[in-house]
Parts: structure tokens; C-alpha cells; sequence
């Protein structure tokens, strides 16, 4: 989902909050979730686990109709590189992945040679 978020999705992003180190991994996956807060850990409804997520500002306002509130949420699935490095992406990355150390507050996140050929693989060439 990386390519559909624009960067006018997140202007009320204040902080990203990182449940895991995001240093340790090639790449996270990021979507655009509904959720009833600004701010705190919002529920996670997938396969695999929440990496992070991001807060926002008190200007953020509701959609009028549900009430709720666009947050992005990074994530990884059980067959991503991190606990799967054989897997399907062993090579290659989900079209929502980004490099997690690109990810900042109103920004949409980069896909970079480290997201969608592995550590191992840049080491490799060096």
C-alpha cells in the first residue's frame, strides 16, 4: 500500500511509536487503518504482528460518518523475510513494504535496496 498512501494521509501524524526495533528488519509493511483514537496501541486484526504504528495530532479530525480515525499501522506477515529468509521474499518485497528507517511522522515511507534485496544480499555485493 506504500505506493497508494500519499503524504497528505498522514499530515496529522505527530510520533511513530515502534513496538519492536526496526533496525532489525529489512523492511515493514504500512497500511492506512480505521481506529476510534488519535493516540495508544490500536487493535490489530491480521495474520503475522504489529511492528508500530503512528499517533496524531489533536487536530485530527474523525471521518463524520464512522467516527474514526486514519492511523498507519506496520506490520509483518508470518511468510515475510524476518522469520521466513527462504520464503517468497527472499529476494524482492510486498508492494506496501518500506525500509523502516525511512519512516517518519508525515512522511510515507521509501523503498530502498535494503527493503527489496535483504541485508544479507547488499552485504553480499559490498
Amino acid at each position: 500500500m506504500s505506493s497508494l498512501l500519499n503524504e497528505s494521509d498522514l499530515r496529522h501524524e505527530n510520533a511513530v511509536v515502534w513496538l519492536e526495533d526496526p533496525d532489525d528488519l529489512d523492511y515493514v509493511r504500512q497500511a492506512l487503518d480505521k481506529t476510534p483514537r488519535r493516540r495508544g496501541k490500536p487493535r490489530y486484526e491480521r495474520d503475522g504482528r504489529m511492528i508500530g504504528y503512528t499517533e496524531l495530532d489533536t487536530h485530527a479530525e474523525s471521518d463524520p460518518d464512522s467516527g474514526l480515525h486514519l492511523r498507519r499501522v506496520f506490520f509483518l506477515l508470518p511468510h515475510d523475510r524476518d522469520t521466513n529468509p527462504d520464503g517468497p521474499y527472499h529476494e524482492g518485497a510486498p508492494g506496501e513494504a518500506v525500509d523502516p528507517a525511512t519512516i517518519r511522522p508525515r512522511r510515507v515511507g521509501d523503498k530502498t535496496p535494503r527493503s527489496q534485496r535483504g541485508s544479507a544480499a547488499i552485504a553480499a555485493t559490498s
